[in-house]
């Protein structure tokens, strides 16, 4: 089966022109660190990186050396018309087209040169953006699940999509117009100097006045940019939630609320973007402005120049040419500035992920989970999501092969939190959980979950066929056996009813069947996978009574000879259970199985009772 199926299921889209595109005023918090750990990052192509260099100076010197000989064509046209109106000769055309065809050579080669950079660095930059996301994605596979808990899925995936796309387009483009429009400088300067240095001055006087005004634009739009940066943001957070819950916002008829709330957001947003696009797009007249003013210096001062013998015509000529191609790069160098300053921003945020600390994946000599039975003991555990707020103060039990334990008690009381324990997605801070009598803390953690089964309360399914999402429990699992497992999760019925059968697709989120179907087939796939330790948190939670019914004796059979930790607040389903844990505030409180705790006549007896009577009254 193709990987591609089992991809976690999407839970929104940023916005491409939000993230992917970042907006002037995006800087790095350590420009200069970041930039040192991309280019350590990037060493092991900094050979073909100097190619690059190279081919770009290469080509920048080729189409700068154009202009000056394509001036000496004009001046042999000029002298020879000159001449032939005077009659004292004509113009020689032999000459003109050689000139012409070297100018041609050179132009081919810095196109050439050109071409042959773009290639190689396009292939750099694609190969360092394929590498940074496979590191991502493995980097996410060791990372804590603490650190998932504290973000966004949102905010995780940009680091896989918007930020090295943002640092591959910056890479791609930045190194080479960099590059380039310093050497364009530099060659058009000392061919501008080589004609005229009194009209390469006069050029000069108008880069101030360009950097300058340049500079008050960028001022002046940073904020706007930063802006509408923040407020593309809110859209996108408000796009995203609506649609996803848009069945909430129809059933409390907040249609109006919604939009109201957007349109004052797109209110904001466009007001900040229409004075940054304003504002940046003044750069360009300014420019041109700018430019008309050199073209100006250089026509008055190169007339003067010639009348005086000191310059040809087709230098007059050259030198226009240089004007426009000395001007232009000023404007390019600023926007590779600010482009930087994104590729910073974004390669800062994957390094932060890239360093963050990680699980411990792996230890010395591992205990094998091959022939274990499944005893486990918590022996004094203590832990707590924050050190100095303990959530599990002092939990102890013994449970042996084969039973049964229940977990029950009040919404924060921990039952969940014993789970995350067990499968070490968080560490005890004290105490220590123990599988066959092995410290859980020896066993590699992969090799530790394969002993686990889950169906949780949460149902999560996957883009594709019903019979592919029930065989993820196990990838080599037959029709028939996918077929077994359906059935003994009396899936099988309702599976025959749909039009496509096992072979239905199921959509991203899996809404065209029922919240009860759903988790039907995730009860499927646990009874697939066959571990022999299982872990059922509110499994049943979201079926009718019918059903749930079945689904009960079903899960009996499946725990027969498998330890098994069920989570339940409806405590009709776990009265058969072997030991019953009743925790509040973290420890547990009561403790034995249903007939004992109910003559205890304690907390458990209260909860029990009371569910009894609020299904007597409904």
């Amino acid at each position: 089966m193709a990987e591609n199926k089992y991809s976690a299921p999407k839970r929104g889209r940023m916005g491409r022109h939000g993230a992917a595109r970042m907006m002037p005023g995006e800087k790095a918090k350590d420009f200069k660190g970041t930039v040192g750990k991309l280019l350590e990052y990037i060493g092991s192509y900094r050979i073909a990186v100097l190619i690059v260099a190279i081919f770009a100076v290469a080509s920048t010197v080729f189409s700068v050396v154009g202009p000056k000989i394509l001036g000496k064509a004009t001046t042999v046209l000029v002298e020879g018309i000159t001449a032939k109106v005077s009659g004292n000769g004509s113009v020689d055309f032999e000459r003109v087209g050689r000139i012409l065809l070297i100018v041609l050579g050179i132009y081919l080669a810095s196109a050439i040169f050109s071409f042959v950079q773009g290639y190689i660095m396009s292939t750099i930059t694609q190969k360092i953006c394929y590498r940074m996301r496979k590191e991502i994605s493995e980097k996410i596979d060791r990372m804590p699940m603490k650190y998932f808990e504290s973000r966004t899925y949102g905010e995780v995936l940009s680091r896989i999509t918007n930020d090295v796309d943002t640092l591959g387009n910056g890479l791609n483009q930045s190194v080479t117009q960099l590059i380039t429009s310093v050497c364009t400088m530099v060659g058009v300067l000392i061919m501008m100097l080589s004609i005229s240095p009194l009209m390469t001055l006069i050029t000069l006087v108008t880069l101030p006045l360009s950097v300058m005004l340049i500079a008050v634009v960028v001022k002046h739009s940073q904020k706007y940019f930063k802006s509408q940066q923040e407020y593309l943001g809110h859209i996108n957070g408000q796009v995203e939630e609506i649609y996803s819950c848009h069945n909430i916002v129809k059933a409390f008829n907040k249609e109006q609320d919604v939009i109201k709330t957007f349109h004052e957001t797109n209110e904001v947003l466009y007001a900040s973007a229409w004075k940054s696009q304003f504002l940046s797009g003044l750069m360009m007249p300014f420019m041109t402005f700018v430019g008309n003013l050199g073209y100006v210096g250089v026509a008055i001062s190169g007339a003067y120049l010639a009348i005086k013998g000191k310059v040809n015509i087709g230098d007059i000529q050259s030198f226009m040419m240089y004007v426009r191609n000395f001007t232009q790069p000023v404007q390019q160098i600023a926007q590779v500035t600010n482009m930087l300053q994104s590729m910073a921003a974004a390669a800062e945020r994957v390094f932060e992920l890239l360093e963050e600390d990680e699980e411990e994946i792996y230890v010395e000599n591992p205990v094998k989970t091959d022939g274990l039975k499944g005893d486990v003991t918590f022996k004094n555990v203590k832990f707590g999501y924050d050190a100095e707020k303990i959530v599990i103060k002092n939990f102890s039990v013994d449970v042996k092969d084969g039973q049964q334990i229940a977990i029950v008690g009040p919404t924060g009381a921990g039952k969940t939190t014993m789970v995350k324990l067990l499968m070490r997605f968080y560490d005890v801070i004290d105490g220590e959980i123990l599988v066959d009598g092995h410290n859980i803390k020896d066993f590699d953690r992969h090799e530790l979950r394969k002993m686990f089964g889950m169906v949780l309360q949460d149902t999560w399914l996957f883009k594709g066929s019903i019979m592919d999402n029930i065989r993820y429990g196990k990838l080599d699992a037959t029709d028939e056996e996918v077929i077994a497992a359906a059935k003994s999760a009396h899936a099988h019925h309702f599976i025959e009813t749909l039009s496509g059968g096992y072979d239905t697709e199921l959509n991203e989120d899996a809404t065209n069947i029922s919240q009860g179907q759903r988790q039907l087939l995730t009860i499927a796939r646990a009874i697939l996978a066959n571990n022999p330790i299982l872990i059922l948190d509110e499994a049943t939670s979201s079926v009718d009574t019918r059903t749930e019914q079945r689904i009960q004796r079903a899960m009996n059979n499946l725990m027969k000879g498998r330890t098994s930790f069920v989570i339940a607040h409806r405590l009709s389903t776990i009265k058969n259970a072997d030991i019953i844990l009743v925790m509040k505030d973290g420890d547990i409180i009561e403790q034995g199985n249903h007939e004992e705790l109910m003559e205890k006549n304690g907390f458990y007896a209260e909860l029990y009772n009371s569910q009894w009577t609020e299904a007597e009254a409904s």
